[in-house]
């Protein structure tokens, strides 16, 4: 193994699979992304400085089916040394037994396989590049990633439902996700503010899929999102927390199968079903249409409210930070959760947040409010390096 690994990691999504990979100590070379257009594959990627598009006619056969083998492929023919160290992935739930990254071996496959039912769409789009690439490239070692890892420090009552506990045993608890993007952060903080890194802070990780992670400590001690990625907070097309006795009623009284059930409650609700028409925050909030309006008002009271629920979980608050594609770029949403937080001590500074970047907040705000980009990608690239590394050394 090279002593500068060549590492890819992966992040695949419902139509596309984000990747960035990494050399000589963790600088990343490229970065981009392979969607499925639907007659077949475009390959957006930046390295050094310029971008590059193609188009890629999906072929037939195996092949046609693991576009992770032909990505792999692209990049071999960019690399120095022709070849891949190593891959690492963002798994959507590593359940009970998974508290840290893992090599993959058939083992660990299948016993991630074994989850599929916690999170039914996440999952299998997790290990289908594992698959394909254990197939085509057996020799590549690979690494697993798990959202769910940095909750496991969750106190008891955090991750218990109030169910049987035959049912609990079996796997019915509270599990969160997001938590490379959590890990990526509470490491960032401990740069930009003594404080926040070591007390009681919120991460506000806001994009399509939503959640607020508490930490003490740049540890977790609650989540909003629970057994499923469905739960928490209202998502772009996810409704978040539901009365169970509303998908009781879908069921029985508006006659709906299970399986429209599960299509209606990840892919028609949240803020696409309120409005109507996209659960695109940067659509709705150009928009003057009032469900739009409606939709994003919800949004921020589900995340304000939230905010105070994680607060009285922590016990106070000493910062609240805001990340992914809605935090990071949606000055709007900002503002109006931290208006509605103020009670906790939030004072915004306005033109900081227009500006977006690092702190917001006012100099004498209680509460140390921050605008951090997250990099999952390089959480995943860190840990299957340092796995990979000490294999080399057993």
């Amino acid at each position: 193994m090279a002593e500068t690994p060549a590492i890819l990691a992966l992040n695949a999504g419902s139509s596309s699979v984000k990747f960035a990979l990494f050399e000589a100590g963790a600088k990343r070379t490229v970065s981009g992304a392979l969607a499925d257009t639907g007659s077949g594959l475009r390959l957006e990627a930046t390295a050094g400085g310029t971008r590059t598009c193609e188009d890629w006619t999906a072929p037939g056969g195996e092949e046609g089916e693991a576009p992770v083998r032909r990505l792999v492929a692209w990049l071999e023919a960019h690399l120095p040394a022709g070849r891949l160290d190593a891959v690492g992935h963002r798994v959507a739930i590593g359940g009970l037994a998974h508290s840290a990254p893992v090599r993959v071996t058939p083992d660990v496959l299948a016993a991630l396989r074994a989850l599929t039912p916690l999170a039914p769409l996440h999952q299998p789009r997790s290990l289908a590049p594992i698959e394909a690439l254990a197939a085509s490239h057996p020799a590549l070692p690979q690494v697993a990633c798990f959202d769910t890892s940095f909750h496991r420090t969750m106190p008891r009552e955090a991750e218990t439902y109030a169910l049987p506990r035959a049912l609990t045993q079996a796997g019915a608890r509270r599990y969160g996700f997001h938590g490379l993007s959590y890990e990526y952060i509470a490491g960032q903080l401990t740069a930009i503010d003594a404080r926040a890194a070591g007390g009681r802070t919120i991460i506000c990780h806001l994009g399509s899929g939503a959640s607020l992670c508490a930490m003490r400590a740049g540890r977790s001690i609650a989540t909003t999102m629970g057994f499923s990625p469905l739960s928490g907070l209202v998502m772009a097309t996810r409704p978040g927390d539901l009365d169970p006795g509303l998908v009781i009623w879908l069921l029985r009284e508006r006659g709906l199968s299970l399986a429209e059930v599960e299509h209606l409650l990840y892919h028609d609700c949240g803020l696409k079903g309120v409005s109507g028409s996209s659960g695109d925050m940067r659509v709705l909030l150009a928009s003057d249409d009032a469900r739009a309006r409606e939709a994003v008002a919800l949004f921020v009271q589900t995340v304000a409210g939230e905010i105070g629920r994680l607060g009285a979980a922590l016990g106070g608050l000493d910062a609240l930070v805001f990340t992914a594609g809605i935090g990071e770029h949606a000055p709007a949403i900002r503002e109006a959760v931290c208006r509605r937080s103020e009670w906790l001590g939030v004072r915004l500074d306005e033109e900081r947040n227009r500006a977006g970047q690092g702190r917001i907040s006012r100099s004498a705000s209680p509460v140390s409010v921050f605008v951090v980009p997250t990099d999952e990608e390089r959480v995943v690239a860190h840990h299957t390096a340092r796995l990979l590394m000490a294999d080399a050394a057993a």
